[in-house]
C-alpha cells in the first residue's frame, strides 16, 4: 500500500525542489521585489502596527484613500480554519509557494485521467510554467496567482462528482472551492465558474442522452451542497466584501451627473471603458504561441545591434539615451503589458494532438472554454458582445481588465496537452501517427500564415507610440519589431519540428519509454 504512494511523494518533493530552484535567490535570503506588494505593504502599515500595539483587528485604515475598510487591504477573521489549510499547503517561502501550488494542483488533476506519473508531471510543468502565471508573481498579483493555483483542484472535484465518486468529489470540491475563494480574487473565481459551468453542462447533456436522471440529480445536488459548504468556510470574508462593494466604484453612486447637470444615482458596476481598458488585441492573441509577435512586454527594448541602435549611433549620446529609454518594442493594443501570455508552442502542438484523440465530450468542453475565454478577453474589440455581457450577465460589470479572462485557456490548453500525451502513449490507438502528422501540418500552416502576415499585413505600430511624429525613429523601431517576430516564428517552427520527431518515437514500442521525460524537458525549455 505504502509503495503505491512512493511515486507521488517523490513527485511532490520534485515540485518543491523545482519551485525553489526556479526562485533560487530565495535560498540565499533574497526577496523578490513585487511592485504591487510594496504598494500594499504601505497601505497595510497602519493596520499591522495597530495589531502589534493593541492585539486587535481595526478593520479600518486612515492612510488609504483618506480612510477605508481594510477588507481588501489586509484583514484577519476569527475561525479562519480554511486559511490554516492554505498555509499548510504553502509551506515554501514566497513566491516559490505559489509555483508549488500550480504544479501540485495540476498534477493531482491529471492523475484522474491517467495513473502514469510521468504524464502528470509533464502536464504540471506545462501549466505551472505558463508565462502568464509567472508574470503575475513578478509584479505581485499574489491573490490572483493563488486563486489560479487552486483552479485545477476545483475542476478535479467537479469531475469526480460526475464519475459517481460523489463522496470524494464532495470532500475535494468543498475544500478546493473553499481554498480558491479564500485566495480572495473573485474575478478569478468568476472565470473558474465559467469552466465549471461548461464541464457541468457537458456531463448533463451526456447523462440526459443516456437517460441517467438519478445519477445526474445526485451529482448536481452534491455539487450545490459542496459549493455552499465552501461559501460557509469564507462567510465572514465574503459578507465583508459584499458590504464594502456596495460603497465602492462597483456599487451605486449618488454623485453621477446627468446631462442636465443634476445628481442622479448611477447604475451599479464599472463603466465600459474602465472594464475594457486592458483588452487583448485579436491579432495580439497569437502571442499565446509566438511570444514576441507584438514585441514582447512594455519594458522590452530593441536589440543593441538592431536598426534603431544603428540610427542612434548617428546622433548625440544624450538624445540617443532618451530615445532608447522610451522606444518600447511592444506594439499591441494594451496600455501596459509586463510580458506576453505565452502558453508555449510546444504545449499548443501537443494539445492539438489531444483535441483530435480525446473524448468528444472533453473536446467540446475545452474548445468552448477556450473560445469564450478569447471572446471575453478581446473586450472593446468586440464592443457589442462585451456590452451584452455587461448589461445582462450577472456580476460581469464588477470586474475590469478583461484580458485576464485568458486564464481560462491557460488552464484548458495544458489539460488538452496532457490528454495528448496520454493518447500518444496508448499503443492501442491506431490513429496516433495520422494525427501527429496532421497536427504538425496545422501548426506549421498557422506559422506560415503568420509569416505572410508579418511580411505583408502588420504595420508594427500601436496607439501608444511616443515617436509617431518622428519617422526617423519610428521606422527603424518598426523594423526591429518585425525582426523580433520573424525570429520567434523561426524559433517556434524549430520546436514544431523537434516535437514531431519526438512524437514519432512514441510509435516505436522499444524507444518510447523516454518520450514523456524528453517532451517535458522540451516544454520547460520552451516556456
Amino acid at each position: 500500500m505504502i509503495k503505491n504512494f512512493v511515486p507521488h511523494i517523490l513527485s511532490v518533493a520534485f515540485f518543491a525542489v523545482l519551485s525553489l530552484a526556479y526562485f533560487y535567490p530565495l535560498l540565499s535570503g533574497k526577496v523578490i521585489v513585487q511592485s504591487d506588494i510594496l504598494q500594499s505593504q504601505g497601505m497595510q502599515r497602519q493596520v499591522v502596527e495597530h495589531r502589534a500595539d493593541y492585539d486587535e483587528e481595526p478593520y479600518w485604515a486612515d492612510n488609504a484613500f483618506g480612510g477605508m475598510p481594510t477588507y481588501q487591504i489586509t484583514s484577519t477573521y476569527p475561525s479562519d480554519y480554511i486559511g490554516k489549510v492554505d498555509k499548510l499547503i504553502r509551506f515554501l517561502p514566497r513566491p516559490a509557494d505559489y509555483l508549488f501550488v500550480y504544479l501540485l494542483s495540476f498534477y493531482l488533476l491529471i492523475l484522474f485521467f491517467t495513473p502514469k506519473v510521468q504524464i502528470a508531471i509533464a502536464g504540471a510543468i506545462a501549466f505551472g510554467f505558463s508565462t502568464y502565471l509567472l508574470i503575475i508573481l513578478g509584479v505581485g498579483h499574489n491573490t490572483k496567482a493563488l486563486a489560479i493555483g487552486y483552479m485545477p483542484l476545483v475542476v478535479l472535484g467537479v469531475i469526480h462528482l460526475f464519475y459517481n465518486k460523489r463522496k470524494l468529489g464532495f470532500a475535494l470540491l468543498s475544500l478546493a472551492m473553499g481554498l480558491q475563494l479564500h485566495a480572495n480574487h473573485y474575478q478569478m473565481t468568476y472565470y473558474l465558474l465559467i469552466i465549471v459551468g461548461l464541464i457541468t453542462l457537458g456531463f448533463v447533456i451526456d447523462l440526459v442522452r443516456k437517460k441517467q436522471y438519478r445519477p445526474l440529480v445526485k451529482s448536481l445536488l452534491t455539487m450545490i451542497f459542496a459549493m455552499l459548504l465552501a461559501l460557509s468556510f469564507n462567510a465572514t470574508q465574503l459578507l465583508a466584501t459584499s458590504e464594502y462593494a456596495k460603497e465602492s466604484t462597483r456599487g451605486n453612486s449618488p454623485l453621477k451627473e446627468s446631462v442636465s447637470g443634476e445628481l442622479v444615482a448611477s447604475n451599479a458596476g464599472l463603466s465600459f471603458d474602465y472594464i475594457t481598458e486592458y483588452s487583448y488585441g485579436i491579432v495580439e492573441s497569437f502571442n499565446l504561441i509566438i511570444p514576441r509577435l507584438t514585441g514582447g512586454g512594455s519594458g522590452d527594448r530593441p536589440d543593441s545591434s538592431g536598426e534603431l541602435a544603428q540610427f542612434l549611433q548617428t546622433i548625440d549620446s544624450e538624445t540617443a539615451q532618451y530615445v532608447f529609454s522610451y522606444a518600447r518594442t511592444y506594439w499591441g493594443d494594451q496600455p501596459i503589458v509586463e510580458a506576453p501570455a505565452y502558453i508555449g508552442i510546444t504545449v499548443f502542438f501537443i494539445a492539438m494532438i489531444g483535441f483530435f484523440l480525446m473524448h468528444k465530450r472533453w473536446r467540446l468542453i475545452l474548445l468552448s472554454s477556450i473560445l469564450i475565454s478569447l471572446l471575453i478577453s478581446w473586450g472593446k474589440h468586440l464592443p457589442q458582445f462585451t456590452q451584452f455581457l455587461i448589461d445582462y450577465v450577472p456580476f460581469y460589470n464588477k470586474f475590469r481588465a478583461v484580458s485576464s479572462a485568458q486564464v481560462i485557456l491557460e488552464l484548458c490548453f495544458p489539460i488538452a496537452a496532457a490528454m495528448g500525451l496520454i493518447s500518444l502513449m496508448d499503443s492501442s490507438n491506431q490513429s496516433r501517427k495520422q494525427f501527429i502528422k496532421l497536427s504538425a501540418l496545422i501548426v506549421s500552416g498557422i506559422l506560415g500564415l503568420l509569416w505572410i502576415a508579418a511580411m505583408t499585413l502588420f504595420d508594427y505600430q500601436s496607439a501608444f507610440e511616443p515617436f509617431a511624429a518622428y519617422p526617423e525613429i519610428l521606422n527603424p523601431l518598426m523594423e526591429d519589431r518585425k525582426s523580433m517576430l520573424l525570429n520567434d516564428l523561426i524559433r517556434s517552427l524549430g520546436f514544431v519540428v523537434a516535437l514531431y520527431v519526438i512524437c514519432r518515437f512514441s510509435l516505436i514500442e522499444k524507444r518510447n519509454r523516454y518520450v514523456i521525460p524528453v517532451l517535458a524537458l522540451v516544454i520547460l525549455i520552451d516556456l
